[in-house]
């Protein structure tokens, strides 16, 4: 058989094309760089097709010629201009299903989402249900899936819930009440799988509820549970959980919009009030048995609960270097008294005459490294350069008051000792940038 997979590099389009040529089917995936994405997808042909500028129905039927399935898997969650969600979740997909209607295409899978339904309000929810709508009117067989929060390892809504339930205290939306039904990632791809490959004559029936199949987990869960699971996986023991008044929530979540690459949104934050629950009766149809608890997922601390941890410990870290560098440039430049500065600037064998220059050269080099340490520029390469030019300096420093005030080292709150575990912290986020990929704003 042959199948169309557009979305291919996404989480969930990626593992849908791996699961679907292991079982022998040809995949034509369409992506926006081939070269790019021919890494990751080996044995799929590959083809350009870009949802952003996406052409007219005319010049996407040859892309279908012999195809038989069509599964369309793009999908962003944010949307800062407004327009994307339109164009990507809209207007882009009914353009591919009508294509795939006039190439003679036999059926068509929407991956949708848990909400796109009558009483949908967010952006979100209303682009995939009006693309949804589009495609059930068409006269093809089709099956809308519609995840519910999907729980994957690698997943960035998964790796942001879980960072948040391994914080020394989880706070929480209200009570963490909200009701959610995550959904395993292998279930998710399974339930593609076996929607693309049926046949209409293994339909349940031919009206329109039957073809959408919620994606959902096995059984329902507050969002404390969910957090409390998670935080399990990640090979914590039970945290405590802080309750935080929903104003307060609004407030931190319009904040968090700001920030680059945020999941954080007034329309996230509505969509998890407003509850993600559905029965499992069509998926268990469909896949021939029942999606599996998450309860069950074996913990990882090595390969999940780490990197998890880094997603709030590095920022924190940088946190605390910038804090040092900043209060240090403070001082320097005036909190301390000018005198005894220019004193031991004198001590170390600074001349009279430049000995103010160094001061405030020094202090403004301070505050300098605290600034970057927040905010790295990405034109200026890798972070790890700002880490390797504060080593040196520490290590100048200490080299120079070694020679010239050795005293320093028996000194009773150890102003030279404490520069050991600063230049150890600094190698270590050396290290944890170049995992992370790191090189501009935390």
């Amino acid at each position: 058989m042959v199948i169309f997979l557009a979305g291919a590099t996404g989480m969930i389009g990626a593992r849908v094309a791996a699961a679907l040529t292991a079982v022998g089917h040809s995949v034509v995936c369409g992506v926006r760089d081939p070269v790019a994405a021919a890494p990751r997808l080996r044995n799929c042909r590959l083809v350009t097709i870009d949802f952003s500028n996406l052409g007219d129905i005319a010049s996407l039927v040859p892309l279908m010629d012999g195809v038989d399935v069509v599964i369309n898997a793009v999908g962003i969650f944010s949307d800062a201009s407004g327009k994307e969600f339109g164009q990507l979740h809209t207007a882009a997909p009914v353009v591919l299903f009508k294509a795939a209607v006039a190439a003679g295409v036999r059926r068509i899978v929407q991956i949708s989402a848990l909400g796109a339904d009558a009483n949908a309000q967010s952006l979100y929810h209303r682009s995939k249900l009006a693309a949804d709508e589009a495609l059930l009117a068409l006269p093809v067989s089709s099956l809308i899936v519609q995840p519910s929060l999907v729980f994957a390892p690698e997943g960035r809504s998964t790796r942001f819930f879980a960072a948040w339930a391994t914080l020394p205290v989880v706070p929480l939306p209200g009570a963490g009440a909200q009701r959610i039904q995550p959904v395993h990632i292998d279930d998710v791809v399974e339930l593609i799988v076996a929607g693309a490959l049926a046949t209409p004559s293994q339909e349940v029936s031919s009206d329109r509820p039957s073809r959408r199949v919620a994606a959902v987990g096995k059984e329902p869960l507050t969002l404390k549970e969910y957090l409390a699971v998670l935080r399990r996986v990640a090979g914590d023991s039970p945290g405590w959980f802080l309750p935080v008044p929903m104003a307060l929530v609004r407030l931190a979540t319009r904040v968090g919009e700001l920030l680059p690459g945020s999941l954080m949104s007034a329309d996230a934050l509505a969509m998890l009030e407003r509850g993600n629950v559905a029965p499992t009766e069509r998926f268990q149809w469909l896949v021939g048995h029942e999606p599996r608890a998450l309860s069950e997922v074996s913990a990882d601390r090595e390969r999940f609960g780490v990197p998890v941890r880094l997603m709030w410990l590095l920022p924190l870290l940088r946190l605390s270097i910038a804090a040092v560098w900043i209060w240090t440039g403070v001082v320097s430049a005036g909190l301390y008294p000018r005198a005894s500065s220019l004193e031991l600037l004198a001590r170390v064998g600074a001349p009279g005459a430049l000995a103010p220059l160094l001061l405030y050269g020094a202090a403004f080099l301070d505050l300098a490294f605290g600034a970057f340490s927040l905010a790295w520029p990405s034109n200026l390469g890798p972070r790890a350069r700002l880490w390797t030019l504060q080593i040196v300096l520490i290590v100048l420093y200490t080299a120079l008051i070694s020679w010239r005030l050795p005293e320093f080292w028996l000194h009773p709150y150890g102003p030279l000792s404490k520069n050991l575990p600063m230049i150890a912290l600094l190698m270590l986020l050396i290290q944890l940038d170049g995992r992370s990929g790191s090189t501009g704003n935390a």
